[in-house]
C-alpha cells in the first residue's frame, strides 16, 4: 500500500471522529450558553472575519479530535494546523453560524479531505439532527437531479449584497423557484442529492474555500459541477484571505449557464 493509498484509507475514519465531535460539541454548546452568547463575536477568525462563540466551541472539539487521528486541518477560525500529516482536512465548523446561535436548525459542518493536493473524499453532517452525507471521488450513492436549463431550475443562492444585485436578479428571475437557506454545504448537499438543481454566488465573491470544498466532492461524485463564476479553479490552498463566487449545479450545462447570467 503506497503513502497516498494509506492516508485514504484513514481519511474516512478522521470524518467521523470529527463529525462526531462537532456534533457533541454543538449540542453541548446550545444546552449550555444563551443565544445571546453563542451569537457573541469572540475573536476575530484566521480569514479575517468576526468568529462567533459557538464556532470557537465546536472548532476546538474539532481540532483536538482531527489532531489526535493525525491529520492537519485548515479551518476558517484558527487557521492552518499542521501536525505532518499527509491528511489535510478543510474544515467549516459550524457552517450557519448565525442559524445555530438564533435556533434555526440550518446549520452544518463540513468537511473535505485533501490528500497530495486533492479533494479525495469529503462528509458534510447536519448538525441539528446528525444527518450525513459522504462521498469520495469514485463512489456516492447519490445522484444530482440532472437538471440542465436554468429556466427549468430550482436554485438555492446566498443573500444579495449591493455589489452583486443586477447578477442576483438576473439569475433569480431567470430562475423557476429561489431558496435562501444561509447554509452553503447544507444547500450544496441538496444540490448532490437532487432535491435542488443549483446554489450560487451570483458574483459577490463571499465563498471561502471551506463554504465549496465538500460540494466539490460530493456534487462532482453525484454527475454535477462546482465551478467559479469568474473561472477561478476551486482547489486546494491554505491562503484563507482566497475568495470564490461558487456556482454548485446538477450538470455541467446548468453550471456554465448560472455563469453566463451572473456575467450578464
Amino acid at each position: 500500500m503506497t503513502i497516498i493509498e494509506a492516508a485514504r484509507t484513514a481519511a474516512t475514519g478522521i470524518l467521523t471522529a470529527t463529525a462526531d465531535a462537532a456534533t457533541a460539541a454543538y449540542r453541548d454548546a446550545v444546552r449550555t450558553y444563551s443565544r445571546e452568547k453563542l451569537r457573541s463575536v469572540a475573536m476575530v477568525g484566521a480569514d479575517g472575519t468576526d468568529t462567533m462563540f459557538v464556532d470557537v466551541l465546536v472548532e476546538d472539539a474539532i481540532i483536538g479530535a482531527a489532531t489526535a487521528a493525525g491529520a492537519n486541518i485548515l479551518s476558517e477560525e484558527r487557521g492552518f494546523v499542521d501536525v505532518g500529516s499527509a491528511i489535510t482536512l478543510v474544515v467549516d465548523p459550524v457552517d450557519g453560524s448565525a442559524n445555530a446561535a438564533a435556533g434555526i436548525p440550518l446549520a452544518c459542518f463540513s468537511a473535505a479531505v485533501v490528500v497530495d493536493g486533492e479533494f479525495t473524499e469529503a462528509m458534510t453532517s447536519w448538525l441539528h439532527t446528525d444527518e450525513r452525507w459522504w462521498a469520495s471521488r469514485t463512489a456516492s450513492e447519490y445522484r444530482t437531479s440532472g437538471c440542465t436549463s436554468l429556466d427549468r431550475a430550482a436554485v438555492s443562492m446566498l443573500r444579495p449584497h449591493e455589489r452583486n444585485r443586477d447578477a442576483w436578479w438576473r439569475v433569480a428571475s431567470a430562475a423557476t423557484r429561489i431558496r435562501i437557506l444561509s447554509c452553503s454545504t447544507l444547500e450544496s448537499v441538496f444540490v448532490a442529492t437532487g432535491a435542488s438543481d443549483a446554489f450560487v454566488d451570483a458574483g459577490s465573491d463571499t465563498h471561502r474555500l471551506m463554504d465549496i470544498a465538500a460540494a466539490v466532492v460530493l456534487v462532482e461524485a453525484s454527475g454535477g459541477a462546482v465551478i467559479d463564476a469568474y473561472d477561478r479553479p476551486v482547489e486546494f490552498d491554505a491562503d484563507l484571505t482566497k475568495r470564490w463566487s461558487g456556482i454548485v449545479a446538477s450538470t455541467p450545462d446548468l453550471a456554465e449557464e448560472l455563469r453566463a447570467a451572473i456575467a450578464g
